[in-house]
């Protein structure tokens, strides 16, 4: 090679360096740890609320993957009993929607808010920022339940100092609008507006991940 080429060569290998910039940080990593609410029960796939708050979040230039952990039906012992897998994929960052269907069946409060406290602790443990997604009991059961219910939340998250949006459902629950016909899960419209309510939120959530992907 003649020291002229290799000159060449050399100014376009930098030029090429220079171009192409640093190294794209990799995304944000938030899991999702919920029950149908989470998954997507009943909603075309795109809409559920993970796919939408990836968009949102994308839209504000935030690169982050939102990992859809929701089962239908699931407990939060349920939720409890998977969170190891659900740790597989390494998130920075971790959403907990648990306990609405406690509430329905009527489970001990007790027994909710330990397995809810079990979570939050292997996840803070492991340095993930936590935001609690509340949830408020029916009235079926009583006062008494729904008063033990509904402080689980806020207790939680003044153990534990992590982030806390009151009641999930907020601004959609009963209005027939925003819901299926089952007249308990969201439609692609009160999606929106639950994501729309919870992503400042969840801007602090990703503001309390120090390095993503750092173990």
């Amino acid at each position: 090679m003649t020291y002229r080429r290799f000159k060449l060569g050399l100014a376009g290998a930098l030029a090429f360096l220079l171009l192409a910039g640093p190294a794209s940080a990799a995304p944000v990593k938030i899991l999702a740890l919920g029950t149908s609410l989470t998954q997507g029960y009943g909603l075309p796939p795109g809409t559920e609320i993970p796919a939408v708050l990836q968009a949102q979040l994308k839209a504000k230039g935030i690169d982050a993957t939102v990992i859809n952990a929701g089962v239908s039906g699931d407990t939060s012992a349920g939720g409890l009993s998977r969170l190891a897998w659900s740790l597989a994929d390494h998130p920075n960052a971790a959403i907990v929607e648990l306990g609405s269907n406690d509430a329905l069946r009527g489970i001990d409060p007790a027994s909710t808010a330990r397995n809810l406290s079990a979570i939050v602790a292997q996840l803070t443990a492991k340095h993930i920022p936590v935001l609690l997604l509340g949830m408020q009991a029916p009235k079926n059961f009583g006062p008494e339940y729904e008063a033990k219910f509904n402080a689980i939340y806020p207790k939680l998250a003044r153990q534990y100092d992590v982030l806390l949006y009151p009641f999930v459902l907020d601004g959609v629950a009963l209005n027939p609008k925003l819901n299926q016909a089952d007249g308990i899960h969201p439609n692609p419209a009160g999606v929106k507006i639950i994501v729309s309510k919870i992503l400042p939120d969840v801007l602090k959530l990703i503001s309390q991940v120090q390095t993503p992907n750092a173990k």
